[in-house]
């Protein structure tokens, strides 16, 4: 589930950069790095799952740009307090 942590102080170019890069990486298989030197090995992952950018960044982009993306989705939710009335 996306939180919004694109849309403050992002544009909607940044965004589509950002996504372009996961979308990149994860076409290449570079999700986590591996290296090796004098018998040490050591491994990195990038600060955030690439799936979860690709969520942030779908979730982003039509907050930010409507007019090319479409209406962001909208949430309706219940709350049931007491008895469903006769």
């Amino acid at each position: 589930m996306a939180r919004g942590l694109f849309l403050t102080g992002f544009t909607a170019t940044e965004v589509l950069q950002i996504q372009a890069k996961a979308k990149e990486l994860l076409l290449e298989g570079k999700t986590l790095m591996s290296w090796g030197e004098s018998g040490s090995t050591a491994s990195k992952q990038f600060a955030m799952p690439v799936r979860e950018v690709l969520e942030e960044c779908a979730h982003a982009l039509p907050i930010l740009d409507p007019d090319t993306y479409g209406s962001p989705p909208r949430r309706v939710g219940v709350t049931r307090v007491g008895p469903i009335p006769k």
